[in-house]
This record gives C-alpha cells, structure tokens and sequence, in this order.
C-alpha cells in the first residue's frame, strides 16, 4: 500500500552538477597556473630564493589539482547508467579531496624546509624576488577573480579556489620578505615567509576536507535543516506521522531526499495519493532547494512491518 514518487525525471548527471557550470573558468585558471609556475621555477632559479621555490611548488599543486578539478568535471559528465543511477557525480567531491591531501603534503614539505633554512639562510637578491614574486601575485589575482563566483557554488571549484587563495597569500609572502631584505639585508626573512606560506594552507584545508567528508558520510547539508523539513510535512493535511526521513548531497548543488510519509486511508486512493505527492513536492520547493525527492506513502502501522534499520 506504499506509494514511491519521484520528481524531475532521471537522475541528474554531470551535465547538473554545480562545478560543470564553471568548466570554461577551471581552463583559464589552470592556464594562468602553468604560466606562473614556468616563470617561479625560473626566478627561483635565478635568485636561489626558497620563499620563490615554495610558492613554485605550491603553483605546481594548483596545476594539478585544477587539472584534477577539470578532469573530475568531465567524468562527472557522462550519464547515468543502471549500476550508477547517479552517475558519476561525485568525482569532484573526490577531486577536492585529493586537492586537500595534495596542499597537506605542501604545507608539510615547506614546514620542514623552512625550520632547516632557518638554521642556515641563503643569500637571496631581493630586487629579482620582488619581481617575480609580484608576477605570481598578479597572476593569481586573475585566478581568484575567474574563480571566485564557481567557489560558492561547488566545491570541487571551491578546492580550486582555495589552493589559488593560499598561493597568492604565498606570493604576497615572498614579496613582504624580499622587501625586508632589500631595506635590512636580514636573510631569514626568506624562510620565515616560506614557512607563514605553510602554516596559511592547514586551516583552509582542513576545512574543505571536513566538508568533502561530510558529503562523503551522506551528511544533511548545512543548507536543508532536518528539523523544519519534518515540521513542514508533518504539518502538511492528511499527514500523521514521518519516519525514515534522510537528507544528504550527492555533490555540491545536487541535495537529496527521501521519506516515509504516514497519511490519512484516504490519501491513498489513485486521486488522493497525486494529491499529497503533489502537496509534500510543493511543501519542499516552496521552503527548500532540493534536487530530488523520494516519498513513500503508507498508511498507520506500515512500519511495524519494516526492517527497523533506519529510523
């Protein structure tokens, strides 16, 4: 005597998901990545600057890990099959996730290196470190304005994003110590710079990883609060009871829902039953932006009889 409903067709592929709006934005930023990192690794080079060579490295993450980000856009694209009845989607939740092991690694390797050279500094020319240091900040302000609208929006962009944030932090860095330099001839300016260039990357890291796991774990998403989702239905006429309710993402912009609803005998006649789908559908796209609803209508007592997995 239960009702399935579904909403809006099959279900949503790559073509749906919030990072493939932003395909065109991830090209030009990773563009912008390969020319910085040609021109860091030749000032790094040149002046023998370990603040120029981290943020080098880190640009070498960024190329990476947007080529990732475009890669996981293009898989996400295929469609959905009868094994995988949501595609594959959730390659770029996977892509943020290996961006913020890829910047962990980073962040690690420059913590390392900048305790040692702080022992031990190099002779950095400050007037070339500025240079390339404000080319690599300029360049990765282009970045961050392409990528900034997609960086709400998904957070396969939003790794992106942050790793491009963190590198311009980085160049910024290496520009304040060649500075220092260049006015004091302290030469540990250099290291100090590469290992604030560390220490930014960790927190915004963790961050995103905890929201990738958490879509992962089929976490609620902080947008949908369970709570008035089970208020609104509960309050919906002819509902009397909710159970087996569960909300999660699928990637970023794709939230998903489904419950068992309990309804009045009447609900559940061939009129009655398009009439409460059609309410509870209204109810949650008046209220809440989700993807894709799943209803299953049933009367009192129906859950006696269900495997009491979930509840």
């Amino acid at each position: 005597m239960g009702a399935g409903h579904h909403h809006g067709g099959a279900p949503r592929s790559g073509p749906h998901t919030a990072g493939a709006a932003h395909r065109g934005r991830l090209r030009i930023a990773l563009a912008l990545a390969c020319a910085l990192l040609v021109a860091e690794l030749a000032g790094a080079a040149v002046t023998g600057s370990l603040a120029l060579l981290a943020d080098a490295g880190h640009v070498a993450t960024d190329a990476v890990g947007l080529a990732m980000a475009l890669f996981a856009v293009h898989v996400a694209a295929r469609p959905a099959s009868e094994r995988r009845t949501f595609g594959f989607a959730r390659m770029e939740i996977l892509a943020a996730l290996l961006n913020c092991l890829l910047l962990l690694g980073v962040g690690g390797y420059l913590l390392v290196e900048s305790v040692a050279r702080l022992g031990a500094p190099a002779e950095v020319p400050g007037g070339p470190t500025v240079a390339f240091g404000a080319l690599g900040l300029a360049l990765n302000c282009a970045s961050l304005a392409v990528l900034l609208r997609g960086s709400r929006e998904s957070l396969n962009v939003r790794g992106a994003f942050l790793e491009v944030a963190a590198d311009a932090l980085g160049s910024l860095a290496v520009v304040a110590a060649a500075l220092v330099i260049l006015a004091t001839g302290w030469q540990r300016a250099d290291p100090i710079a590469s290992l604030a260039i560390a220490v930014l990357i960790v927190p915004r890291t963790v961050r995103l990883a905890r929201e990738a796991l958490d879509v992962l774990l089929e976490t609620a998403p902080p947008e949908v609060e369970v709570a008035r989702v089970r208020e609104h239905i509960l309050g919906l006429p002819g509902v009397r009871d909710l159970h087996d309710l569960h909300v999660w993402t699928i990637t970023s912009g794709m939230p998903v829902l489904s419950a068992h609803v309990v309804v009045d005998q009447e609900a559940l006649d061939a009129v009655g039953q398009e009439r409460m789908l059609h309410d509870l559908q209204g109810c949650l796209g008046e209220h809440f932006e989700v993807a894709h609803c799943t209803f299953q209508l049933e009367p009192s007592g129906h859950a006696e009889h269900e495997p009491g997995l979930c509840h």
